[in-house]
């Protein structure tokens, strides 16, 4: 009997779901918040605006917005499988490509691929996840949440990555990015074969279901893109202008391992608060982390910031899919998923050029991460007009 053979069902399933979870290392983890690392660099060799800074990651939310409305089209043709290896081969591809060239207009166009791709492999990595865990109704949230914590895989490996490669200029970072991307593809391909591939079908006569008492928790995601964002995008930038370069990496690197043990963290209070309690909660924390380096230049000020930030950002994300299971039959959660994911995206666009727009202006920015905390802050609230019982309790996370 090998090792694998010897696994309970509910440790393979977690395996499983640690594999799956390096989608969102290469899709977010590299090709949204390791920018973060390149842009310093980038932005003093290309000399660059920080409006352009910021559309850098705006046409890349751009792309993701497109991935997230596609997505939905392409699984239910090709499956979650294929649209998933798609996504995460059209995004190692773009990464690579942002190392031939230092025209503003390609990397725009490889940066809006990259969220294209990435949106296909966090949109069907969901859909695949979700159904997966299903067998598992009291480990949902937590198996959900290794899932969506690869993002922290991720910046951690970005963290070990990029720094260093750095020395010799951008390019060699960008390709060990995308290189590193093809491994990723690479060791998720046995478990992919192992997991189901399509969501149940409308049951006969049933129509669509109403996506309305979701609402509030709409309205406040669209606040937690622009908001969490504007911070992942200029907060290295932000170190440097306190002369803290030293601490970039050791707080790059704290903010991804708690990403990873996030669901540690949080699963309990998603599977047992009710309505959008966690998601308020969640989002208070990240309106704290991101104001604290406005009022505490101290390093411990600036690694809480990177704590709190990084126990509990991806646990947002984490959340709408624990509430799409409770309020949605089963044969939606895909299209659940692909809503939340589009107005994620939207606020993603919208959030860096709002505050590369204020980091121009005469606050710098200083004002722009003072945005981020206000519009997260504005989320919280919203959240909590989320209703505390959903429309199917029988499908509680």
């Amino acid at each position: 009997m090998t090792g694998r053979q010897r696994l309970s069902p509910a440790a393979r399933a977690l395996l499983d779901m640690l594999a799956l979870s390096l989608g969102g290392a290469v899709a977010l983890g590299f090709a949204r918040f390791a920018y973060a690392l390149l842009l310093p660099v980038m932005r003093s060799d290309l000399n660059w605006s920080f409006t352009l800074s910021g559309s850098m990651n705006a046409v890349n939310a751009l792309g993701y917005l497109l991935g997230a409305l596609s997505a939905g089209w392409l699984s239910g043709r090709a499956g979650l499988r294929r649209t998933f290896q798609a996504g995460m081969l059209l995004t190692a591809l773009a990464l690579l490509a942002c190392a031939l060239t230092s025209d503003s207009a390609a990397l725009l166009l490889w940066r809006l691929l990259a969220g294209l791709g990435g949106a296909w492999v966090f949109v069907s990595g969901g859909g695949l996840a979700a159904l997966a865990a299903r067998a598992y109704p009291e480990q949902s949230a937590r198996l959900l949440g290794v899932f969506y914590g690869g993002a922290g895989i991720g910046i951690v490996l970005s963290a070990l990555l990029v720094p260093p490669l750095l020395a010799s200029g951008w390019r060699g970072a960008w390709a060990a990015l995308g290189a590193t991307s093809l491994v990723c593809l690479a060791l998720t391909l046995r478990t992919l074969g192992r997991l189901p591939d399509r969501a149940p079908a409308l049951p006969e006569g049933e129509g669509h279901a109403s996506l309305r008492p979701l609402g509030f928790t709409l309205a406040a995601y669209a606040c937690f893109g622009v908001g969490y964002i504007a911070y992942m995008t200029f907060i290295v930038a932000f170190l440097r202008s306190l002369g803290a370069e030293g601490l970039i990496t050791p707080f790059w690197t704290l903010l991804g391992v708690c990403v990873i043990a996030n669901p540690f963290v949080w699963g309990p209070l998603m599977t047992r608060a009710t309505g959008a309690r966690a998601m308020a909660l969640l989002m208070l924390l990240l309106a704290v982390g991101a104001a604290l380096p406005l009022v505490a230049s101290h390093p411990a000020a600036l690694l809480l910031s990177g704590v709190l930030f990084g126990l509990s950002f991806l646990a947002v994300v984490t959340f709408t899919t624990v509430i799409t299971r409770r309020v949605l039959p089963e044969h939606a959660w895909s299209r659940g998923i692909a809503v939340f994911t589009s107005v994620f995206a939207l606020g993603q666009v919208a959030g860096p050029l709002l505050t590369g727009l204020a980091a121009d202006s005469a606050g710098g920015l200083r004002l722009g991460l003072g945005f981020s905390a206000a519009v997260l802050l504005v989320g919280a609230g919203l959240a909590l007009g989320q209703p505390a019982r959903s429309l199917t309790t029988s499908r509680a996370a």
